[in-house]
């Protein structure tokens, strides 16, 4: 008996097969099926997803914030530039300022020491012409005793005789 019992569990063992294919079986594969899918369900949706929402909703926080704080730099950024452009445009005014300052004042001194140079030139130039007047006018004092000498040299030459003063001013006259 102990043998048949062996055989017909044999039997039994041979003839089922693979358990989920064994109609048999199916009730308990469906029980621990919707026991294990509904212990994953309750553990995904109270523990895993918003454990995954809430490192999420942390990202975007981050992310936003990051966003932020670029915006608020790049704004700061551009008010420095334009500060800093309003710093170079007055420092570039006030060198043309200087610039032209130190323009005027060299001019006014190159029309200073022009004006004494004219100065000085007029003044030698006045000396020169009351030199050159005074030498003419010498010289013009001297050519008519010059002219009587040259007269008198001259007829003496070609007449043999000498000539009175007399008679020279009445040649001139």
């Amino acid at each position: 008996m102990a043998s048949e019992t062996q055989e017909g569990t044999a039997a039994e063992g041979h003839s089922s097969g693979l358990p989920q294919f064994d109609f048999q079986w199916w009730p308990g594969q469906i029980a621990w099926f919707l026991i294990i899918f509904f212990v994953m369900l309750a553990f995904i949706r109270f523990f895993a997803a918003p454990r995954v929402g809430g490192a999420m909703d942390d990202r975007d926080r981050r992310i936003a914030g990051d966003i932020a704080e670029a915006r608020r730099m790049k704004d700061e950024a551009d008010a420095q530039a334009q500060a800093a452009q309003a710093d170079m445009a007055q420092a570039r005014a006030a060198a043309q300022k200087l610039g032209a300052e130190a323009r005027a004042k060299a001019q006014a001194g190159i029309a200073a020491r022009l004006a004494e140079e004219e100065a000085k030139l007029a003044k030698i130039s006045g000396e020169a012409e009351a030199r050159i007047g005074a030498a003419r006018d010498a010289a013009m004092a001297n050519v008519e005793g010059i002219a009587r000498d040259a007269a008198r040299a001259i007829v003496e030459k070609l007449t043999g005789r000498a000539v009175s003063a007399a008679e020279l001013q009445s040649a001139r006259g």
